[in-house]
């Protein structure tokens, strides 16, 4: 990741007519990614995102969990793996809880209540 000032250098030393291997060099970085900044392709000071893994078995653990809202998630997560899915548990049910896929179980989230009180 290039710092704004070594973007600013970059776009400047083009616009001068040096060559990408030249910036390259004289930055210290690989030339595809200068090439990717003068491009566009990259904003300085921003990282790229990671593709979600879990995007693809969204919609298998949200049929899986409409038949059975109370399967546990070790179990789908072995499905889950079993399809392809390569990521950890701990990602698996962060995913699980970011994108809302469990649904809403009205006699266990009144029960959970009750013994909070």
């Amino acid at each position: 990741m290039l710092t704004l000032e070594e973007d600013v250098d970059a776009h400047a030393l083009r616009r001068q007519g040096w060559t990408i291997s030249a910036i390259a060099r004289h930055l210290g970085r690989d030339r595809k990614t200068i090439r990717a900044y003068l491009n566009g392709e990259i904003t300085p000071g921003q990282r790229r995102q990671a593709p979600d893994a879990f995007a693809p078995f969204m919609e298998y653990c949200r049929q899986r969990l409409a038949d059975d809202p109370h399967l546990w998630a070790t179990t789908l997560f072995d499905e889950v793996r079993e399809l392809g899915y390569g990521g950890a548990y701990s990602t698996f049910t962060r995913a699980l809880r970011r994108h809302q896929v469990r649904p809403h179980c009205e006699p266990c989230h009144g029960r959970r209540a009750a013994t909070r009180l």
